[in-house]
């Protein structure tokens, strides 16, 4: 009976929780990606941290000199993202007023990322050893921004307060030392933030493949990257941005289900 009413305590508190935070920030677009999500913490503390870390990753790449030394490929990826940055106003209207920023460091490393707040970095790597087309970066800086614009990072910062608030009050009313909090708490992140973190990509996915098509971009490029992608993790490590990703097969295949959808924007897009 004890065991019963503490699991109906902890149960009542992350229903509070959840209630008190579950909200959305962006609109569905084209694609459809509408969900409810649980934020704890405000959009300003992580944009906050997020400039904090990307000015720090720019000082030391500066340090380095890796950062920005190849100017051709600098302005290339600035000028894909200044005809994407527009488009994001039909998930947010706030976004296309954001403090963009593009940056690229020159790294062998496979990798590109939007902070929260449109910080975007790109690692040279990405594009020379892949040889990505405009369009294929297109879809690469879609997809990224999509995880700004849809804050997955405050998302998921806000499911870890919650399951460690529940984490703690259970160990609490156990009378468990916090060090099984803690080790409560690692098990959380490595069995549950995986699985919310591909549902978070598959999410990208959509609205960045409707980004690029509404920049002017041929969507059909996803198709194309993704197999570029499959080659290049193919018998050894994926991409270190893909480590959390669907498989590269059910990826080409929900993207050849949104060409029907995405197709006419980029068509109207180009008239």
């Amino acid at each position: 009976m004890h065991s019963l009413r503490i699991a109906a305590v902890m149960a009542l508190s992350l229903s509070t929780l959840a209630l008190g935070g579950c909200q959305t920030t962006t609109s569905g677009g084209s694609v459809g990606a509408e969900r409810k999500q649980l934020m704890l913490v405000s959009s300003q503390q992580l944009d906050q941290m997020a400039a904090q870390g990307y000015n720090k990753l720019k000082a030391d790449a500066g340090a380095k000199g890796t950062l920005n030394t190849d100017r051709a490929m600098l302005h290339r990826v600035q000028a894909i993202a200044a005809r994407i940055e527009p488009q994001t106003r039909v998930f947010r209207a706030d976004a296309p007023g954001w403090n963009w920023e593009v940056n690229v460091i020159t790294s062998n490393e496979l990798n590109a990322y939007c902070m929260p707040g449109g910080k975007i970095m790109f690692y040279s790597g990405l594009i020379s050893q892949l040889n990505l087309s405009d369009a294929e970066i297109a879809v690469v800086m879609g997809h990224e921004i999509s995880h700004a614009l849809r804050e997955h990072s405050r998302e998921q910062v806000s499911q870890a307060i919650a399951a460690q608030s529940a984490i703690g009050l259970g160990a609490a009313l156990l009378g468990l030392g916090q060090g099984s909090a803690d080790m409560a708490g690692v098990a959380y992140q490595s069995l549950i933030a995986t699985r919310f973190s591909r549902t978070d990509e598959n999410e990208a996915d959509r609205i960045g493949l409707e980004l690029t098509a509404r920049a002017g971009y041929d969507p059909r490029a996803g198709v194309t990257l993704w197999q570029k992608m499959s080659k290049a993790s193919s018998g050894g490590r994926p991409p270190e941005f893909l480590s959390s990703h669907p498989t590269d097969s059910s990826r080409v295949r929900e993207i050849e289900a949104l060409l029907p959808t995405v197709l006419p924007l980029y068509a109207a897009a180009r008239r």
